[in-house]
């Protein structure tokens, strides 16, 4: 099954498939070529066109309707990527990928129920889906639920052996939910066999200030910041790379007194 990309969820994978259908209308053949290319070379704005076009001519082509909807989540419009892989969907309905399709979209909204539902499905059909599992982990953080988002962190982590960021999503929920040694064991043996990982080491910074080891923090956050600047965004770390609150807190406060 082809999936999204696992760590800072928000980057978006075009799952581009030839359609079944355009082989027996040879007429929209180089066009649907033309529209793939365009989305495999990041020209999102060109490809919806095309995209249009190919399903004016051929509007129940279901490889089309992904794309597109892939195409509008890439381009800000979740609304109408979820008309598309719902639309797909009603057209083959067992299709795994229209199920994960929409649920991205659907968190981008932050519909965090009916996202939910889509990878519930899916994990119904498949339950070794280690991107449905962390990103069901994901939404069930967002609702608040940290103790079902640690076991499904956990659970990727197994299913996928090397998901490296499942694991630091384990070890933030356990910072979460108050475990502070477990978490801190974790993201240590994560920097030990992954040294350029920002994310463990950022979130060991903050860990680290609040138990009151100012020095070892600023070592680790010069390690994170030098990899990767974006720690330094409450609202990315929150809303794209789906920081607990606690972590966040602690490592705001850290670069706030740092600052000073």
């Amino acid at each position: 099954m082809l999936f999204m990309k696992e760590a800072f969820l928000v980057s978006l994978v075009l799952f581009l498939l030839q359609p079944v259908a355009v082989a027996s209308m040879p007429a929209i053949q180089p066009l649907f070529e033309e529209a793939l290319a365009a989305s495999e070379q990041g020209e999102p704005a060109v490809a919806l066109t095309l995209w249009d076009q190919v399903l004016e001519i051929a509007p129940n082509d279901v490889a089309a309707l992904r794309n597109r909807g892939n195409v509008q989540l890439a381009l800000g419009d979740p609304e109408g990527a979820i008309v598309d892989q719902t639309r797909a969907l009603e057209l083959s309905p067992a299709d795994l990928d229209l199920h994960f399709n929409r649920a991205i979209a659907e968190e981008e909204l932050q519909h965090w129920a009916a996202a939910a539902d889509d990878y519930t499905w899916i994990l119904e059909s498949d339950a070794g889906d280690a991107s449905a599992i962390y990103n069901l982990g994901n939404v069930r953080g967002s609702q608040g639920d940290w103790n079902a988002a640690a076991v499904l962190y956990g659970k990727a982590a197994k299913v996928r052996p090397g998901f490296v960021m499942a694991r630091s999503s384990e070890a933030l929920a356990t910072y979460q939910l108050g475990d502070l040694k477990t978490a801190e064991a974790e993201l240590r043996q994560l920097i030990r066999r992954y040294p350029m990982f920002a994310d463990a080491r950022a979130a060991l910074s903050g860990l680290l200030w609040q138990q009151g080891f100012d020095g070892e923090a600023q070592s680790h956050w010069a390690a994170a910041a030098g990899l990767d600047n974006r720690y330094r965004q409450r609202d990315w770390l929150q809303r794209v790379r789906r920081w607990p609150p606690q972590p966040t807190a602690d490592l705001m406060t850290f670069l706030a007194l740092e600052s000073q």
